[in-house]
């Protein structure tokens, strides 16, 4: 699976999944429960590279002391919004408002999408943010689910 980065914008960010073939039924449900878990881990604050103690502490983590005033006082990192993941030919996409969440959610997002890939889903191209010829953004770069929301 090759991975690419365009523009990047975090509060209008386009994900696109390049396929072999179209999508069967199961594959669309496997690519929307992974970017529908990913989001909902997101906006409840999940990726805050700001309080890391776990990932800090080393190998052993066996009896950590794990400090809940620090973890209180970092800064949300919260996802704002998301589209429903879309299908054309063998493309998949998705945006997002990724709000003040860390860069970190992205590599969860592509390990997730990297072991999908190898056991569901092959995917052949995951292209983050910016355009992509093959499947322009219609009129205005945000997903039309944002121009819904805000009629």
């Amino acid at each position: 699976m090759k991975v690419e980065f365009r523009e990047c914008d975090f509060f209008d960010l386009w994900i696109w999944l390049e396929l072999p073939l179209p999508p069967a039924q199961m594959e669309q449900q496997y690519l929307e429960e992974v970017f529908s878990s990913w989001f909902l881990l997101g906006k409840l604050g999940g990726f805050n590279a700001e309080n890391l103690q776990v990932q800090d502490a080393g190998l052993d983590i066996s009896y950590i002391d794990y400090d809940e005033q620090s973890a209180g006082d970092s800064f949300m990192a919260l996802m704002h919004n998301m589209s429903e993941v879309e299908y054309q030919g063998n493309w998949a996409r998705c945006w997002f408002d990724l709000g003040t969440t860390d860069a970190l959610a992205l590599d969860v997002l592509i390990n997730a999408l990297e072991q999908l890939s190898k056991d569901y889903v092959p995917i052949e191209r995951v292209i983050i943010g910016g355009e992509n010829p093959d499947w322009k953004i219609p009129g205005k770069k945000r997903s039309e689910f944002v121009d819904l929301e805000n009629n």
